[in-house]
């Protein structure tokens, strides 16, 4: 329904898959000036070069290996145990320390499984369980959401004029998202949205971010409650509101901890006066969706739903350890652009990333981030708020009867 590709291998255009064995063999042919085009699992048509089609099809076969993991779990612990983790009962006689026990065992198990990949077939009954979403929709009528499109049908607001100017502008030439029908289905999340929380309304960036939601979860009720259980309970609060303040604190965390975690870099980048806010700011606002690889940012966002928004800080500062070595030689704010934007554009494997994450960045608490967001906290809103007095000061100028005419 939603132009997404079927399970088998990628489809490639303008190039005979044929011909692989052929530039397989030889280490000296430019196969990165070949340029191929393909879709890729969410239909989004990529142009890569061979290597690309070669991970790609690696990481297809990856998905289905690891779909046989699931399939195999179910079969010895029990249909959707991750969405209700089987412990034995008290009627079974069984203490409830070894029920504390079995329930630990499954979550570790669950965090294990998740960071390897979820299938994309049950991405959607996972994600809704590991992330709140489920439950948070049990707290209200079943009508809910038909009701609140009902309710905001035909209303013009200024977020929803902001919607309308955004849709044709979200991931255009996907072969569903650029569609009327599509169109007209994302409008409907994000205007429902913006009427369930008026302080955040709608923000840039969300649309980017329901649009992945409405190709994963397949409805537009369970990608409505997917994107309301990410603002309301996995991000942290404020990020989408109109002064950005949540996501202006997270930049400056991010910025703290790319000093203790990658000190030389952060070291190197500030001799460059080169802001990181200028890459981080759409990663963290988009959720990755723009930056990564779709099958990639399906693998960041599982964790996100399952281990909270500490994940963003993992990845973040995963992206800018892998090219450690090729910032340090960097010498123009340019230059570190052009080679993250190149980094994320071909991490076409998920593992590659996520392994340094998780493996190379060390452990990030929530505790220490909850910390280091308290202390930047204040800083934030005192140079938003000086903004705020600078841009109304402005304004009074400007509307003084003695100001000069404007030419």
């Amino acid at each position: 329904m939603f132009g997404t590709q079927s399970r088998g291998d990628i489809t490639t255009h303008d190039f005979n898959p044929m011909m692989m064995q052929y530039y397989r063999p030889s280490i000296h042919t430019r196969r990165a000036n070949i340029v191929v085009k393909f879709q890729d699992l969410y239909g989004f048509n990529v142009e890569g070069n061979v290597d690309d089609v070669n991970i790609l099809n690696e990481v297809r076969e990856k998905v289905r290996q690891q779909g046989r993991v699931w399939w195999a779990l179910e079969a010895s612990k029990g249909a959707n145990w991750y969405l209700q983790p089987q412990t034995p009962s008290l009627s079974e006689g069984i203490s409830a320390a070894s029920r504390k026990l079995s329930a630990l065992a499954n979550t570790i198990a669950l965090k294990r499984l998740i960071r390897k990949g979820i299938p994309p077939i049950l991405r959607p009954k996972v994600w809704l369980s590991v992330s709140g979403a489920a439950k948070k929709r049990s707290t209200v009528p079943e009508s809910y959401y038909n009701d609140l499109i009902k309710a905001v049908e035909g209303m013009v607001t200024p977020a929803s004029k902001q919607i309308d100017h955004d849709l044709p502008r979200t991931f255009p030439g996907h072969p569903w998202l650029d569609t009327p029908e599509g169109h007209a289905s994302l409008r409907r999340v994000l205007v429902a949205y913006s009427f369930r929380d008026s302080d955040v309304g709608y923000c840039q960036g969300l649309n980017y971010v329901a649009a992945l939601l409405l190709l994963v979860m397949k409805t537009e009720e369970e990608a409505f409650w997917m994107l309301a259980v990410l603002l309301e309970n996995v991000l942290v609060s404020d990020c989408y509101t109109d002064n950005l303040s949540g996501c202006h604190v997270e930049q400056r965390v991010f910025k703290d901890l790319l000093a203790k975690k990658c000190p030389r870099i952060a070291a190197h980048l500030e001799a460059m006066e080169f802001d990181v806010s200028l890459v981080a700011t759409e990663w963290f606002l988009c959720l990755f969706s723009k930056s990564l690889p779709s099958e990639t940012t399906m693998r960041v966002w599982d964790v996100l739903f399952n281990e909270g928004a500490k994940v963003m800080f993992h990845v973040a500062l995963a992206i800018f350890k892998m090219k450690e070595d090729e910032i340090l030689m960097a010498h123009q704010v340019g230059d570190v652009l052009s080679i993250l934007q190149r980094t994320t554009h071909h991490l076409y494997d998920p593992e590659d990333l996520l392994t340094v994450a998780f493996d190379k960045i060390g452990s990030l608490t929530i505790n220490t981030i909850t910390k280091q967001r308290k202390k930047q906290e204040p800083a934030v809103m005192a140079e938003l708020d000086q903004r705020l007095r600078r841009l109304n000061s402005l304004k009074m100028d400007d509307s003084s009867p003695n100001s000069s005419p404007k030419q």
